[in-house]
């Protein structure tokens, strides 16, 4: 169905691309912050620096659904390990007393294990005189 034989009251309300499929919608950034569950600023933000797909509208930012799925997969975080039944590695053969004193061992003994705070010294002083 070509641009021209659509009725003009239908293009109106629903506009079309030239081969004839509806444009997506466009959503504003607080839309896709409610979705999220974040604030729009950090939506604005992210859009602005280039870290999360977006479309420009003049100076506004808009979002199609496509794009809140790619935001989503792309703040998705995996396990950084799998949790397997069957031990692996030397380390985790030896009990877990053994492993946390072997660590203890090998660690320089600082002023954070002991307890002890030790004071930095300043920068730079305050009241500096000119002599």
């Amino acid at each position: 169905m070509h641009h021209s034989e659509i009725p003009p009251a239908l293009v109106r309300r629903f506009p079309v691309t030239e081969g004839g499929a509806p444009l997506p919608r466009l959503y504003r950034p607080e839309e896709i912050a409610e979705a999220l569950g974040c604030s729009a600023w950090w939506v604005k933000d992210r859009a602005r620096r280039g870290l999360i797909p977006h479309t420009r509208v003049g100076h506004a930012y808009r979002f199609t659904g496509a794009h809140l799925a790619e935001i989503v997969r792309l703040h998705e975080e995996r396990p950084k390990r799998s949790f397997s039944s069957t031990p692996t590695g030397p380390a985790s053969t030896s009990p877990p007393a053994a492993r946390t004193r072997a660590a203890q061992s090998s660690r320089p003994t600082t002023a954070a294990t002991t307890g002890h705070l030790r004071a930095r010294p300043p920068r730079r002083t305050q009241y500096e005189t000119v002599v």
